[in-house]
Parts: structure tokens; C-alpha cells; sequence
């Protein structure tokens, strides 16, 4: 493997940390939330109907647009720009900058997406459907809304920024994908600020649900709160869920100079290929990247605290990734391995970001947030470590390492550092 500086001999100047974060969950608007939710157990799937598929269960946000945006920018954008710019506003509103002051010319937005711009291709078919496919009907903010830098693009607007901005499309690993673009981007020092993350619509798109149905890969179960079980015996699917997290990053020497407060450091990350199949994960390359995640950070395998999980509900998906961690985790006898989705479903694009947050508390607590809904533990997916069901408190916690597997075979690992 290639040999790295070690993150603590850095210069600060290359050295990253969080000093805010936004979010919106299905179970919660706010990190305070978002935590109280995970270690109370409290599930944010739901009941959900949507057109032409019908009933199912989702991960459903209920955050006020209007707090960061008018009328006509939600009229004329799009869900995910709207879940951007709530996360955006809060990141910055965490960190404490004096944003009235900052160079908006030096602020980077980068922000990870799963799919963008099908929902609104939905909806506007429906909708001229209505006028037997006239497509004079057809909206002019069409295209603004479907373009690839669409979520990136709202929150300029929206916040006045300058900056670089694009959206990252990762596949389920855009979360971590847009922290690693804002990370780059800092030690370049193409910018001075990063707002870094991903986001979700995926719920407003019958499509999505459809073909993963055809997979046999969507959850159904009585209970919406029980839907989202991975590791379980009797895990059926995946649970949509829409959701989205933003992150203030900025150099260490920065962050120092403003005596902001610090969340934690980046100290290691890593993306690669299975370049093996569509849908199934290869263990192999997914333990390759979180080694090399390991590997750049300077760390052992036993100096990793909380392992966050991708698992996504799917039988042979949670089955091969648990089959990943323990290659690189199975002999460790601290480490503790959780998973968010159980909570909330798979917020695709948003979903390493998001379930970074989940754990970041972690930190000040000591606690870590269980899996909820393992009844009964497949033995597959048996590993060392597992929370189940009820939370941990383990003490002081110094180093997470958050997974995050998407399709087409692109894994990422980001590992955090207390602070």
C-alpha cells in the first residue's frame, strides 16, 4: 500500500475537521434530535403511498422549507435542493462563522447524490398526461431542476455563494464521496470553507420503488417501524427514505484561529471499485477499502471504535458486507459495529453522511447507538461486536469508521478522529 504522512505530523493547514453540521432524518431535524431518536430507539419509517405504485413504508422528512428558502424558490426547485439548502443553512448556523463576513468567492459546495432529476421527469410526465402529452404544458424549470449540479446549484443561489459547486453522483456512497471532495478540495486550498455531504429525494419517485420491487429488494412488513431490519433473519428489503446532511469543514488551522468547536477530524478515507457486478457487493474490495482507509489514517484494525454499517436490509447485501468487516474487524475485541438504517431506511445519496452524524455524538457520550429490529440475528451476519437493539455506553470513543456501498460496485470509508 502507498505510505501516507500521518494526520497528527500534518501541517494544520492540512488538516480537516468538522466544526458544524446540518441535517434532516426521518426521525429528527437536528443533531440533538437525530441522536435522542437513535439511542431512545425510536424508528422513523412510516406508512407511505405514492402514484401508481401505492401503499409502502418510507423514511418521510418533515423539516420547514420555509425556514431557509421563499415561496418561489421552492416553487420553481426541486426537493432535493430544498433538503440541501435546510442542511446548508444549519451547517453554517452549527459552526459559528460570521457568515456575513466570510468570502462567499472561497466557500466550496460539494454534494453527494444516488440519482437527481427523475422525480421531477415523473412528475411532469403526469402531468401532461392530464393535456394528451402536449408538451406545451411541459415546465420551463424543467431543465434547471434536472441538471446533474442541480442540489449544489439551489443552495448558491439560495446562500449567495461563489464558490466551486457540484454535485458528486456516487451511487449509495455519495455521502462519504462529498465529505472527501470537500477534504481535497480544503488541502488544495481551492477553497477556505466546504460544505460537504449528500442528499435524498428518492422518495418522490414511484420509480425507484418499482425496480427495486421487481428486485425483490423492497421491505414490506405489518409493522412500518419493523421494516428496516438488517442483520435479521427474516430481512426482506430495502425501506426508501429521503433525507439529506451537510457538513461546515475547514482546515485545522482555521477552525483554531476562530476557536470554533470541533467535531473531529477526517484522518482517513478511501474509495474503490468491485468492478464485479451491478447490485451484489464483493467482500474482498470492501474490506480492501476499508483498509485503505486504515492504511492512510496510520491505524490498526483494534483502534476503531464504532464500525458504522452500510447494511441495507438486503439478504446477500448485508450477508457479503458483514462478511467484509469481519476480514478486517473479526479480531478486534473493541470495536463496535451499529447500523442507522434499522432507524430510518436507506437515505441513499445522504446515507454516509448522514449515518456519520448518527454516531458523531458518540464523542461526548461514550454511548453507541444499537441496530433496532434483530430479532432474530442471522448467523451470517453474526460479527464481533454487533449492538443490538439496545445502546452501548463503552466510555471514551477516539476513532469511527463510517461504510458506505453503493451500486455499480463504488465503495467508501471515512474515519473520524475525536478531537
Amino acid at each position: 500500500m502507498l505510505s501516507y504522512p500521518k494526520p497528527d505530523e500534518m501541517p494544520d493547514d492540512q488538516r480537516i475537521v468538522i466544526t458544524g453540521l446540518g441535517l434532516t432524518s426521518p426521525n429528527g431535524n437536528s443533531l440533538t434530535e437525530f441522536r435522542e431518536s437513535l439511542l431512545a430507539g425510536r424508528s422513523g419509517v412510516e406508512d407511505y403511498e405514492i402514484r401508481y405504485f401505492g401503499k409502502t413504508v418510507a423514511g418521510v422528512c418533515d423539516f420547514d422549507a420555509k425556514r431557509h428558502q421563499n415561496r418561489r424558490e421552492i416553487r420553481r426547485g426541486t426537493r432535493a435542493g430544498s433538503v440541501g439548502c435546510y442542511c446548508a443553512h444549519e451547517a453554517v448556523l452549527n459552526s459559528g462563522l460570521d457568515w456575513e463576513n466570510v468570502d462567499k468567492t472561497r466557500v466550496g459546495i460539494y454534494v453527494g447524490v444516488t440519482e437527481h432529476g427523475n422525480v421531477e421527469t415523473e412528475s411532469e410526465i403526469h402531468e401532461i398526461r392530464q393535456y394528451d402529452y402536449d408538451v406545451k404544458v411541459w415546465s420551463h424549470h424543467h431543465n434547471p431542476r434536472t441538471v446533474a449540479n442541480n442540489p449544489a446549484g439551489e443552495i448558491a443561489l439560495n446562500m449567495g455563494i461563489t464558490g466551486p459547486h457540484y454535485t458528486i453522483g456516487a451511487a449509495c456512497a455519495a455521502g462519504n464521496a462529498g465529505l472527501i471532495q470537500g477534504l481535497q478540495m480544503l488541502r488544495l486550498h481551492e477553497c477556505d470553507v466546504a460544505l460537504a455531504g449528500g442528499v435524498s429525494e428518492s422518495i418522490h419517485t414511484f420509480g425507484i420503488f418499482a425496480g427495486f420491487n421487481s428486485q425483490n429488494a423492497l421491505a414490506t412488513h405489518d409493522d412500518p417501524t419493523k421494516a428496516s431490519r438488517p442483520f435479521d433473519k427474516n430481512r426482506n428489503g430495502i425501506v426508501v427514505a429521503e433525507g439529506g446532511c451537510l457538513y461546515t469543514l475547514e482546515r485545522l488551522s482555521d477552525a483554531k484561529a476562530r476557536n470554533a468547536n470541533i467535531y473531529g477530524e477526517i484522518v482517513g478515507y478511501a474509495i474503490n471499485t468491485d468492478a464485479t457486478d451491478f447490485v451484489l457487493p464483493n467482500p474482498e474490495r470492501q474490506s480492501q477499502c476499508m483498509n485503505m482507509a486504515l492504511n492512510r489514517a496510520h491505524l490498526n484494525f483494534d483502534d476503531i471504535d464504532i464500525v458504522s454499517t452500510h447494511a441495507t436490509g438486503t439478504g446477500m447485501g448485508d450477508a457479503l458486507e458483514c462478511d467484509a468487516v469481519r476480514r478486517v474487524f473479526g479480531k478486534s475485541d473493541k470495536t463496535n459495529i451499529n447500523n442507522a438504517k434499522s432507524f430510518i431506511g436507506h437515505t441513499m445519496g445522504a446515507a454516509g453522511a448522514l449515518e456519520l452524524a448518527g454516531n458523531l455524538a458518540s464523542f461526548d457520550d461514550g454511548m453507541v447507538h444499537a441496530t433496532i429490529n434483530v430479532d432474530d440475528l442471522d448467523p451470517e451476519c453474526d460479527l464481533p461486536g454487533l449492538v443490538l437493539n439496545q445502546p452501548r455506553e463503552v466510555g471514551k470513543i477516539d476513532y469511527i469508521l463510517n461504510n458506505s456501498f453503493g451500486m455499480l460496485g463504488i465503495n467508501s470509508a471515512t474515519i473520524i478522529k475525536r478531537m
